[in-house]
């Protein structure tokens, strides 16, 4: 990242850090800078946090990272960073431009078909209710820190920017619940998750209408990004290319359906 980049992201996690959330907050210098120059790159310190990833999730688990994502949610109403999701839906849109000239035609008809009906809901009166705010876009099980079943801490924000709650909270179901083989979604898992989140931060009417439509933007977010990974490999220092197919399937089992949210307890 380059260091005009670091004020949102530092800014993110040094926000929810004083909200009393278990993230990396950055420590401050004796000047109040949160990040400065080793060997000619920014470079910053943080708080260290306990834990590891975990590979099988349980609905413990599930729960604990549901709660954080809620009360995330609910902290940044006063955050205001304003930088996009770097890998919202222009960005998909042009990939999938990119990727026509690389993928068989079964995957670009589907690949298109699915920006279509992105397109589609974005420009809905019902997308336009779902609130927004900066969120984490990244929320995979290796992001995060577990100590059993308790969360250590949430990590790696460097992939967000501002974008519906809806689609992050989606992003993280679509991993932590899922059957890895399949990538059908686990009730149990996902009921936990939920839940968790919805004691935190209600959904409102608007985005418990568009959950399948969000699961299937998540979907697509992390399909597009690997196989431009995969075909159009970024100039990175660690760039671990990662297996399409793999969001292909939760693409694919999104459209076909989705077990219904709980309700609001």
């Amino acid at each position: 990242l380059r260091a005009e980049d670091l004020p949102f992201y530092l800014g993110l996690m040094g926000h929810l850090a004083q909200a009393g959330l278990p993230v990396p907050g950055p420590v401050a210098d004796s000047h109040g800078r949160v990040h400065g120059d080793l060997k000619g790159k920014p470079a910053t310190l943080v708080n260290c946090l306990k834990g590891q990833s975990v590979i099988d999730t349980n609905p413990a688990q599930c729960a604990a990272i549901g709660e954080f994502l809620g009360r995330a949610h609910s902290a940044v109403h006063n955050f205001d960073g304003q930088t996009p999701n770097p890998r919202g839906l222009e960005w998909i849109s042009e990939s999938a431009k990119t990727l026509a000239a690389y993928l068989p035609e079964t995957l670009l008809r589907l690949l298109n078909n699915e920006v279509a009906h992105q397109h589609a809901v974005q420009h809905s009166d019902t997308y336009a209710k779902l609130p927004r705010g900066a969120v984490h876009a990244d929320l995979f099980r290796d992001n995060a820190l577990m100590v059993g079943d308790e969360l250590g801490g949430v990590i790696d924000f460097y992939f967000a920017g501002v974008d519906t709650f809806l689609f992050d909270l989606a992003v993280t179901v679509n991993d932590w619940c899922i059957n890895l083989t399949s990538g059908e979604l686990d009730a149990a898992r996902v009921n936990a998750l939920t839940q968790a989140y919805m004691k935190a931060r209600p959904l409102n009417g608007s985005e418990r209408a568009l959950w399948q439509d969000a699961l299937r933007a998540a979907g697509l977010r992390f399909w597009t990004s690997r196989l431009m990974d995969y075909y159009l490999p970024r100039d990175a220092e660690v760039l671990n290319v990662k297996d399409p197919s793999h969001f292909e399937r939760i693409v694919l089992a999104r459209r076909q359906g989705i077990p219904p949210l709980p309700q609001q307890g």
